[in-house]
């Protein structure tokens, strides 16, 4: 759900297969390379209908700006199964005190640019404007979904990602306070598990992820699940924008 700048050669991808920009096609995602870890293909475009064939077969993009698109499925992979534990007493308490509140897609484009902000420590970062304009044209077609997380009238955390089916594919999160990030994660958890949601994708393996509870299961156990989920039906109609409290 989170992923520094990725790191490769691309005098590396000489095995990989080169996509075109008119066919959807993909390799098989257990045909991705060991080193670097789950590099697949490289080539194509960041159409809708790409990105979704892309999302339902266990694959993402992931690039530096200025470089080749390139397609990812790493082994293992970093899931949540839902509904997770609840969040830690002194979360809530933070929460509280704070009187942070939480919205689904109220302000997508917002997250996402801060998602984009540079990280300490970390030159430059991968979702570059042609990332943004893809995921938000994805999110005015009812794909991508956000939650953001206010102090007041400001946004100080959020998460964005892909619903697809009963599972959460988790792109990015930001915080601008101490603990929001963690707070936008478990909004998620509770509004997708209440929907019927299943799974949260979080990709790559981190220590924050870890922390958060984050397994690693195989490429192959997750491929079977995400196959089993991905065109399961959600309850209501839990996306709409609005802003309210969860019971975090």
């Amino acid at each position: 759900m989170w992923k520094p700048c990725p790191y490769y050669k691309l005098n590396m991808v000489s095995a990989v297969s080169y996509l075109n920009q008119h066919a959807q096609w993909f390799p098989p995602a257990s045909q991705a390379l060991e080193d670097p870890n789950g590099l697949l293909a490289i080539g194509g475009d960041l159409s809708p209908d790409r990105l979704l064939h892309a999302y339902r077969n266990g694959i993402f993009p992931w690039f530096n700006p200025g470089d080749p698109i390139l397609w990812w499925s790493p082994d293992p992979r970093a899931v949540f199964d839902l509904p997770g534990p609840p969040p830690s007493r002194s979360l809530r308490k933070i929460i509280r005190q704070k009187g942070w509140q939480f919205s689904i897609n109220h302000a997508f484009d917002r997250v996402i640019a801060a998602c984009a902000e540079p990280r300490a420590n970390q030159d430059g970062t991968w979702i570059s404007p042609q990332m943004r304009q893809a995921y938000n044209a994805l999110h005015r077609m009812g794909h991508a979904h956000s939650i953001e997380v206010w102090e007041g009238d400001e946004l100080i955390g959020g998460l964005y990602g892909l619903c697809i089916g009963a599972v959460f594919c988790g792109e990015s999160m930001f915080h601008r306070r101490s603990n929001a990030s963690k707070a936008a994660f478990w909004a998620l958890n509770q509004h997708f598990s209440h929907l019927g949601g299943k799974m949260i994708d979080a990709q790559v393996p981190n220590e924050h992820l870890i922390r958060l509870g984050a397994a690693m299961i195989p490429r192959a156990r997750f491929l079977e699940r995400l196959h089993a989920l991905r065109d399961c039906p959600l309850s209501g109609n839990g996306w709409q924008p609005r802003r309210g409290d969860f019971d975090v």
